[in-house]
């Protein structure tokens, strides 16, 4: 009889080491794999046709910033309607006249160049809306794997701690441990079914997250091999050698352009510029015609565009600033993913033993207090010491990925980045 309850106690045991040495998925089988997730969330999410929108309305500005001013015609009439012999319009005088604006200082140029700037940013969003969806789906994908992997170890300690109470009532009933065991069990088994209900809800809403960006293939299974070969010597990115060419210092080095354009534009401002005039007068009264040319250009009594030239190199400057600190945040947060990379990837190299070692500690004291061998509190220590190694080595997991998903953000590199500087 005793060796049947240590037999009973120690099957769930059996089924916690099965599920952390997850085999990978068969062949055909249906399993959303990350690359899948990314997929289908690539195809659902608004985010990156939202940047895509917006480059595409770039490209169209650059195509506004290259035309030239409108001429325009005017008619005017003069000595007409008045009083005297300018009553009607026998003295009055007609003139058609067809003006031309010309630009000076190169203002034509200076806004293409504002547009391409912009042009640049765009596609900096661009790739920066694609990259931040690939990190919360890989966030949102690794979430939902410890969320079940969490929900079933509660499930597995709810199953322990129902056996553990029912042995507990059996020998407090025989007069083989105090009464108090029977509590102590009875108070393990109502946390376990909290545990477990709190762990099945928390992984419901994980699938939720990831259904949101997955759609329904992330309600099936996922692949729990590729969650378990973290901080293997052949996974992950290699080590980032810097920022140079990331996303983060593409963005501001592209601000930092169009600040330098928006300069030279306002510095093309101040050159004033021509309106061409060229008609011809008609003369009602003697029935005769006359050409009419015209010059005109403004005078900077008031706005002499200097103030604007002052605003845009502040903006210049602080464009440039704001780059500099871009590329001091980046390296930092590069060499805090890369440090918590690998710090979770020690815990990872050691929760391996750690759980083989709980889990030993654990069949152990269930089989010695099944025999009477060992008192009960053995007995809770080693299974508390179980659950949080298996805890443990969960996050371990998660966090690795986590870490591993953030750097590839952070390392991500935009296409022609070298184009930017």
């Amino acid at each position: 009889m005793k060796r049947l309850i240590a037999a009973v106690l120690a099957a769930p045991l059996c089924v916690l080491v099965a599920q952390a040495q997850t085999s990978p998925p068969a062949p055909g089988s249906d399993v959303l794999t990350l690359d899948q997730a990314l997929t289908e969330a690539g195809a659902r999410s608004p985010g990156p046709a939202a940047a895509e929108a917006g480059r595409l309305s770039a490209e169209a500005g650059r195509a506004v910033a290259g035309l030239r001013p409108n001429p325009s015609v005017s008619i005017d009439t003069e000595n007409a309607l008045g009083t005297g012999p300018y009553r009607g319009f026998d003295e009055s005088d007609t003139t058609l006249a067809f003006a031309l604006p010309v630009e000076l200082g190169g203002k034509r140029s200076a806004r293409i160049a504002v547009a391409d700037a912009r042009i640049r940013r765009a596609e900096v969003e661009v790739a920066v809306a694609a990259a931040d969806l690939r990190l919360v789906v890989a966030e949102a994908y690794v979430a939902a794997i410890a969320a079940d992997r969490r929900a079933a170890i509660a499930e597995d300690r709810l199953a322990v701690t129902a056996e553990n109470l029912r042995v507990a009532n059996d020998r407090v009933m025989v007069g083989a441990n105090p009464p108090i065991d029977a509590q102590r069990a009875l108070l393990e088994e109502a946390k376990a079914r909290t545990e477990a209900d709190t762990a099945r809800g928390a992984a419901s809403a994980a699938r939720a997250m990831l259904r949101h960006y997955a759609g329904d293939p992330a309600l099936g299974a996922l692949d729990t091999a590729w969650f378990d070969r973290a901080a293997t010597g052949s996974y992950g990115p290699a080590t980032a050698t810097g920022a140079e060419g990331t996303l983060a210092l593409a963005a501001a080095a592209a601000d930092a352009e169009a600040a330098e354009a928006g300069l030279r534009l306002a510095r093309t401002q101040r050159a004033p510029d021509l309106t061409l005039t060229a008609g011809t007068r008609r003369l009602e009264a003697s029935n005769d015609q006359a050409m009419v040319f015209g010059v005109s250009i403004p005078l900077p009594l008031f706005d002499s565009g200097r103030a604007a030239v002052t605003q845009a190199a502040r903006e210049r400057d602080h464009a440039e600033a704001r780059q500099r600190v871009a590329r001091f945040d980046a390296d930092r947060a590069i060499a805090a993913a890369e440090a918590e990379r690998d710090r979770a990837a020690t815990l990872v190299w050691g929760s391996n033993p750690s759980l083989a070692a709980a889990g030993e500690a654990a069949r152990i004291a269930r089989i010695g207090y099944a025999e009477g061998k060992f008192d009960q509190m053995v007995l809770l220590d080693a299974e508390r010491t179980l659950l949080d190694t298996q805890r443990a080595a969960i996050d371990a997991r998660a966090d690795y990925h986590n870490a591993v998903a953030r750097l590839a953000r952070l390392t991500t590199r935009l296409r022609g980045a070298g184009d930017i500087r």
